[in-house]
């Protein structure tokens, strides 16, 4: 990739302004390529692969053109979905945010036709519609595109494989001569050629190559969320997978801040990176993550570049990556090494769009899931305890503590009772947020009583003396961490 960024361009303030706070940091290959030519005014056939970047492509010059003191229609952008003309009116919305007073509307079928005529009567700069709904209003006479100095076909092959080529065309008839006209799409079929022979000034034709995107065998859920709930759930989710070493996502650069600030706040070992810190920084905060130092590492795709730590057990997409290619990188910092991996996407709103693009070009298996609710979060919790309890049970070599409590039966205990109890103890404590000294306290006492040896079972399968469950207090100290956590928002 070069080192062009938006910057470089010769595009409003506003609109730079917006693209920073978007979090896009360097512009897509198609967007390279694009916005300069755009911006001469010529037309342009742009062919790249669906979630390349292509509305920010097309939306900075078509924005650069916007005159706000006429509040008649001045661009129209045509889309062969109502889902694709409510994620591209949302996406002109953010990049002309800064632009004030800049209204858009989007036009399709399934809303009512009546609301669309009051807004439109009231003055829109830009349209986004469907054929169908945009030749309808013109045919009512209630949008009229003499003044259209833009359009843009967007997916122009998957419009005229939907049957909208003659809609299209018409449409075209009542925009003026002189208007500057982009289309876009993935193919290049005989039809798309038909239009830009005759509905196109001499366009500049260009291609970005199909990039191969390769999936990583790692299992992917995605949480339906309202954005005000992403941290909690968060930190649940981290709780509930017991993370040692995770990545987050973020689109913006002010989000990394605030996540990274507010999951210190919440007692984990959190830090961020992101294109405004120095190179030393960033390096630091790096290593930190690498040594394990840091257990949730929060990152902007550009910051995260070159980011490869073996590791990493769960990447965590807090924002809906811009495009699938983005989704393919992050997701493969997981997994690494034949190691299990995990990739969870929060879904907020309109980001579920996103999400649909992702899957359908990347081919991804991403399942929905539920966020877990408390309780199922305390049978998750019980369930891990006993599983560390049965690993230790199989791996360490527990024999002198069995030697230990065989050659001193002095206390007449049940032996399952005991072990319980010792359990029972270490939850607690864990969820009492007690200190690390004082398990470790606890720990040397619990080995005392003990050495008075009680026999102990878990089951007919495996013995275990209850001096293992000292040794599992030590071992989950790590655990401690998450349960403090845990109570901490419990009692929020």
């Amino acid at each position: 990739m070069s080192d062009i960024t938006f910057d470089d361009f010769e595009i409003l303030a506003e609109i730079k302004k917006s693209i920073k706070e978007m979090g896009f940091e360097e512009p897509s290959p198609i967007q390279e390529l694009t916005i300069p030519e755009a911006l001469k005014g010529i037309d342009i056939i742009g062919q790249a692969q669906t979630g390349t970047g292509k509305t920010l492509a097309f939306t900075v010059p078509l924005l650069q053109k916007i005159f706000i003191p006429d509040n008649s229609p001045q661009a129209i952008v045509l889309c062969p979905t109502r889902e694709l003309c409510i994620q591209v009116a949302g996406e002109i919305g953010k990049i002309g945010s800064h632009m004030k007073k800049l209204k858009i509307l989007p036009v399709y079928g399934g809303q009512p036709i009546g609301r669309q005529i009051r807004v439109l009567n009231k003055g829109v700069h830009v349209v986004i519609g469907t054929p169908g709904r945009v030749l309808d209003h013109i045919e009512r006479k209630t949008l009229d595109l003499k003044g259209i100095s833009t359009v843009v076909l967007d997916e122009a092959d998957e419009m005229l494989d939907m049957g909208f080529r003659e809609d299209i065309e018409k449409i075209l008839r009542h925009t003026p001569k002189q208007r500057q006209t982009l289309l876009f799409s993935a193919t290049m079929p005989k039809e798309i050629k038909r239009i830009t022979k005759f509905y196109q000034k001499k366009p500049k034709h260009l291609k970005v190559a199909q990039s191969q995107m390769t999936v990583p065998e790692i299992t992917q859920y995605y949480f339906e969320t309202k954005e005000k709930d992403k941290l909690e759930n968060l930190t649940r989710l981290i709780d509930v997978y017991d993370v040692n070493l995770g990545l987050v996502f973020c689109n913006t650069k002010k989000r990394v801040d605030w996540v990274a600030k507010n999951l210190r706040n919440r007692g984990y070992a959190a830090e961020g990176i992101h294109g405004d810190m120095n190179q030393k920084s960033r390096d630091k905060v790096m290593n930190k993550f690498r040594n394990g130092n840091i257990e949730i590492l929060i990152a902007t795709d550009v910051a995260a570049r070159g980011i490869d730590v073996p590791n990493v057990e769960v990447v965590v997409n807090y924002d809906v990556p811009q495009n699938p290619e983005y989704y393919v990188h992050r997701i493969g910092r997981t997994g690494r090494a034949g190691n299990m991996g995990y990739a969870f996407t929060f879904v907020a709103g309109k980001e579920i769009y996103s999400l649909r693009t992702i899957k359908k070009v990347t081919k991804s298996k991403i399942k929905q899931r539920k966020i877990p609710s408390y309780k199922e979060m305390e049978s998750i919790k019980n369930t891990q305890l006993m599983n560390s309890v049965k690993n230790s049970i199989e791996k360490d070599n527990l024999e002198k503590y069995v030697k230990l409590v065989e050659g001193a039966m002095e206390e007449d205990f049940d032996s399952v009772d005991i072990a319980a109890a010792l359990l029972k103890m270490v939850k607690e404590m864990l969820e009492k947020g007690l200190s690390e000294e004082f398990i470790l306290c606890f720990a040397n006492i619990n080995k005392r009583v003990l050495s008075q040896g009680i026999d102990t079972k878990l089951n007919e399968k495996a013995r275990i003396e209850p001096g293992l469950i000292y040794r599992q207090i030590i071992d989950l100290n790590r655990r401690l961490e998450c349960s403090q956590r845990y109570l901490l928002y419990k009692c929020c």
